[in-house]
């Protein structure tokens, strides 16, 4: 493929790739540039490897050549790793059953459950803000919504920064791999019953929050005392990818190697050839801070065998009326994921964006701290009526990678994000 400005940038700017010798060789020219854009990159290593995966299946990861490579890779870095060929034979993936959330009366909202908080914190989040719409209606379009959509207004986004307090904090206490951790009152989607949304609901006032707690689920008492909170942590990295063919069947898939260069290790696969694939960097997805100070356990803390927790959200939304489906959608971001995929949601399901418009609003993000704006993409006087609701702002680059696709009258339409090269294809 063509390297592109986006990886160039990238790899001008890590300063701990190129301490990868293989990695150096690969990815930089002699003097240590990066390979400029344009240049063709060509991957030997990689495309040996998925020639076994073809023929071989998962065997082909998890035994030979290709898992000896990886547990040398991991054992020989100067900052050695304990990863053995026996994890990566043991190893198995785990089918799960999606959890399918009502929102708005006609539809019905799929995603992935525990070990990923994605699903389970954004369906609360816009669950919240539902029963808040019923109650207040917001007032007309704001003259100050930036953008395409004036449903975008500083009273909506103090109303969604507030809902995300709320939905953050139950994720900061009860989510993790469920084979650990147990959910609230024995289910998971017991953090997504209406009664319970619509009383954390009625936390969310005219004016931000000084402080916000963990919530209690009915029957969630004993779990929310035993357990510590998930002190906040960055998480990034993560691709995704829509799709639907021509029959209507769909794919959301998220996928991640944490941070852009995972660990910054590149493994050849066992095949001597140049290239090969970069091995992630999914520890950090774990609570850095096993327990409190008073001695609780964090859920998502390390546990061997356990899988960590994830961002990932993974989406389509269906019509409650017919079964078909309506939307595909997902993002990278790490903890943003969250935010850019329910930034879609609303803006295609309730403001009638198209997908592309909805992709190209700003972003807004809340990992419980300050209100996280897009660079440059707010007014003054938006961010000041935020900042007399008692918020504090940041702005930042906001680097989303939303990928989705929509039914519509006149057949599938699909929408790409420009902030990464994002395009769209069809056949």
């Amino acid at each position: 493929f063509s390297l592109g400005p986006r990886l160039h940038r990238l790899l001008q700017v890590d300063s701990h790739l190129p301490r990868d010798a293989r990695a150096r060789q690969f990815y930089y020219q002699a003097d240590g540039s990066p390979l400029p854009v344009g240049h063709r990159l060509r991957n030997p290593a990689l495309a040996q490897v998925l020639r076994q995966l073809a023929s071989q299946g998962s065997t082909a990861l998890h035994e030979g050549p290709v898992a000896r490579s990886l547990a040398q890779a991991v054992q020989s870095h100067p900052i050695p790793g304990s990863l053995s060929e026996a994890d990566l034979k043991g190893y198995r993936a785990l089918e799960r059953e999606p959890i399918c959330t009502p929102w708005l009366e006609r539809l019905l909202v799929c995603g992935f459950p525990p070990p990923s908080s994605g699903h389970l914190t954004m369906m609360q989040m816009l669950g919240m803000l539902e029963f808040l719409d019923a109650r207040q209606p917001l007032p007309g379009p704001s003259k100050l919504s930036p953008g395409l959509s004036p449903g975008l207004s500083p009273d909506w986004l103090h109303r969604y920064n507030e809902a995300a307090r709320l939905a953050y904090a139950d994720r900061a206490l009860y989510m993790g791999d469920p084979a650990f951790v147990p959910a609230p009152a024995g289910r998971w989607d017991s953090l997504l019953q209406p009664e319970y949304l619509q009383q954390r609901s009625l936390l969310i006032g005219p004016k931000a929050a000084a402080r916000v707690e963990p919530g209690q689920p009915p029957g969630a008492g004993a779990l929310a005392l035993a357990l510590a909170p998930m002190p906040a942590q960055i998480e990034s990295g993560t691709s995704h990818i829509s799709a639907v063919d021509e029959r209507g069947h769909a794919v959301s898939l998220t996928t991640t190697i944490e941070a852009q260069f995972g660990a910054r290790i590149l493994v050849d696969g066992g095949t001597g050839l140049p290239g090969g694939f970069l091995l992630n960097n999914q520890m950090t997805d774990f609570s850095l801070a096993p327990r409190d100070a008073a001695g609780r356990p964090v859920a998502n803390r390390v546990q061997a065998n356990k899988r960590p927790r994830s961002s990932m959200s993974p989406t389509l939304v269906f019509d409650r009326r017919d079964g078909r489906l309506l939307l595909s959608v997902g993002s990278p971001g790490g903890g943003m994921i969250i935010h850019f995929t329910a930034k879609v949601l609303v803006a295609t399901q309730q403001w009638g964006l198209s997908v592309q418009d909805a992709i190209n609003l700003p972003n807004f993000v809340q990992v419980l701290g300050p209100i996280w704006l897009e660079k440059g993409r707010f007014p003054p006087e938006f961010v000041q009526q935020l900042q007399q609701r008692g918020h504090r702002i940041e702005e930042r680059e906001l680097t989303s990678g939303i990928q989705a696709i929509e039914r519509t009258p006149s057949g599938w339409f699909g929408g790409a994000d420009p902030r990464r090269e994002g395009v769209v294809r069809a056949d």
